[in-house]
């Protein structure tokens, strides 16, 4: 039970964050979700950081929880899965330095330390996430693992798109498309949380846990 309500934490994560991002955009009178990024969202300054962040906080201990609940669940059985779960929450812990201590500055505002910081852990994080993505593709059958690198190519493309806005962001001058850029990625991420939290919990409802480290059907599952 306690193994199922950690590998949950997944799911309430990723609505958690979605929910948040979605109220913060309508609480900010003339915020763009269309050409603003999330970050924007927590910049100093910003009139919705006193909302976001905390949520934020919360957002990152329900990943850490879920991080755990893979962690235990791989057992015996996916080290794949132990590599992925390090990736989940090391992407996260980047992620709350971010939020804590690294938030950029608004769009018209000199940047400074600050907003490199920010754009350099945020890098980072995405890396891990990737790596996230491929460790946890190989633990399930043939749909996930297609699906697992669908997500992987999504994330590219777009963070490319979005990547090439960068520098007009710095120089305040419009991103038409940014947000929806980055959005694309965010959801498409949050997602495949959950879509990987409903895998791990039918693995929990229909293999006994086997901690003798002999194998397991974990890889038909989804297949």
């Amino acid at each position: 039970m306690v193994r199922k309500v950690l590998l949950v934490c997944g799911i309430l994560s990723s609505l958690l964050y979605v929910a948040t991002v979605v109220l913060a955009a309508i609480r900010w009178e003339g915020y763009s979700s269309t050409s603003q990024t999330v970050s924007e969202l927590i910049a100093i300054d910003a009139p919705t950081t006193p909302l976001v962040v905390p949520l934020f906080i919360t957002y990152s201990l329900l990943v850490y929880a879920f991080g755990v609940g893979i962690w235990r669940s791989s057992a015996g059985r996916k080290r794949a899965l132990r590599f992925a779960a390090v990736g989940l929450v090391g992407k996260e812990v980047l992620g709350l330095v971010v939020t804590l201590f690294f938030p950029m500055h608004l769009r018209g505002v000199e940047g400074t330390l600050t907003d490199t910081m920010h754009a350099i852990l945020t890098g980072v994080g995405v890396l891990f996430m990737l790596l996230a993505i491929g460790f946890a593709a190989t633990a399930f059958g043939k749909r996930f693992r297609l699906y697992s690198i669908a997500t992987i190519l999504i994330l590219l493309v777009f963070g490319i798109l979005a990547g090439l806005d960068g520098s007009r962001l710095t120089a305040n001058l419009p991103t038409p498309w940014m947000g929806v850029w980055e959005r694309i990625n965010i959801f498409g991420y949050m997602l495949w949380v959950v879509v990987l939290t409903i895998m791990l919990l039918r693995i929990q409802d229909t293999v006994a846990p086997d901690d003798s480290g002999g194998r397991s059907n974990f890889g038909s599952v989804g297949s």
